[in-house]
Order: structure tokens, then C-alpha cells, then sequence
């Protein structure tokens, strides 16, 4: 699927698939990758998180979407941003979170990625106000959340895969909020 964001930049986000698990693992199992969510996962689990995965994409409980640099090599995967709704503390909230793999930071791959999710949730008018917990050290994540309008509300603890994490809490109603990006802006990363 090819999305628009609104700097008329496409990107090429595919659903995750059963075919995904080596790019799972490369975002995953990585200290590099992992050291902003608590360090890596282990290995194991890793094809079920993966089935998990494609099951909700299937049933339409999340948009569970890698990030695919080069139409030509559609199984390539740069990364991936998820949409997705839970209710943490009782209470039912949309997030959304993404990774980058380091070969492909810089690019403006994931703010693109990002706004064309968000565009889309905007034009289907679905998940409402989204939130995003970027860890509060995470230059790249939080200055999406920044250039994307999201607002921040504020510092806080939250729990990913049994770790306490210290993330900023923004959030953003794509229907109202969303910024448009130039191709500058997309480029600039």
C-alpha cells in the first residue's frame, strides 16, 4: 500500500506478514535498537509476537505496518510503525509507535511513515486522539511527535514488556492537529 502524506511524499507501507520475522528480530533482539524500550527482547517469542501480529492486522484491531524503502524489494523492511488501541490503565487509548532500523535513520522515513499513518486514520476517521510515549531521551522520536503537532503532555512511566519505561507522553487528534510536511520538512528527516 502506497499512503500520501501530506508533503505528497509516498510511502510504501506493507501489512506485517508471517515473512517479517528476521526484520522482528533485528528491531527487537538488538541492544542498539531496543535501548530506548529497556534493552533488547529475547529471541524467543519472537514468531509469535510475529503471528500475534498479522492476526490483529487481519482482524482490523491494529495497523501493524513495515515501512518498506524501495518498491523494488517490497520484503526489504527499513521498519515499522503500529497503530493500535488498549487500555493500559483501564481506560481505552489509541497509540502509536515506530522503529527505524539504523541503516535506513536520517532518511525522514519514519516522520513520513508516521504522518501517512496518521493521515490515513484522519481520512477513515478512526482510533480518535492518538498518543504516543516516546522514551524522554529519544532525540529522533520526540522531534516527530514535535513536527507532527503533537502536544506534549507531559513525563511518564509506562510499562513495555514487563520494563518500567520513562517515556514523554504526547498526543495528537489527527483530525485536528496533524501537521503538513513539505517535502523539505519529509526530507530534512
Amino acid at each position: 500500500m502506497r499512503l500520501d502524506d501530506e508533503g505528497g511524499r509516498a510511502v510504501r507501507l506493507r501489512d506485517v506478514s508471517l515473512d517479517d520475522i528476521d526484520a522482528y528480530v533485528s528491531m527487537r533482539c538488538d541492544p542498539g535498537m531496543m535501548a530506548e524500550l529497556g534493552g533488547p527482547l529475547p529471541r524467543e517469542g519472537i514468531e509469535a509476537k510475529v503471528r500475534s501480529d498479522v492476526d490483529d492486522c487481519i482482524a482490523g484491531r491494529a495497523w501493524v505496518l513495515m515501512i518498506v524503502p524501495d518498491d523494488a524489494h517490497p520484503h526489504e523492511v527499513a521498519g515499522s510503525v503500529v497503530l493500535w488501541s488498549h487500555a493500559p490503565d483501564g481506560e481505552e487509548l489509541s497509540e502509536i509507535g515506530w522503529m527505524v532500523l539504523p541503516e535506513f535513520q536520517g532518511r525522514g522515513l519514519g516522520k513520513a511513515a508516521v504522518h501517512a499513518v496518521l493521515s490515513r486514520a484522519r481520512q477513515e476517521s478512526r482510533w480518535g486522539v492518538v498518543h504516543a510515549f516516546p522514551g524522554v531521551s529519544n532525540a529522533a522520536s520526540n522531534g516527530i511527535c514535535r513536527a507532527l503537532g503533537f502536544a506534549l503532555v507531559g513525563e511518564q512511566q509506562v510499562t513495555f514488556g514487563d520494563r518500567i519505561l520513562h517515556t514523554n507522553h504526547w498526543r495528537i487528534d489527527p483530525c485536528a492537529d496533524l501537521v503538513a510536511l513539505s517535502q523539505r520538512e519529509v526530507d530534512a528527516g
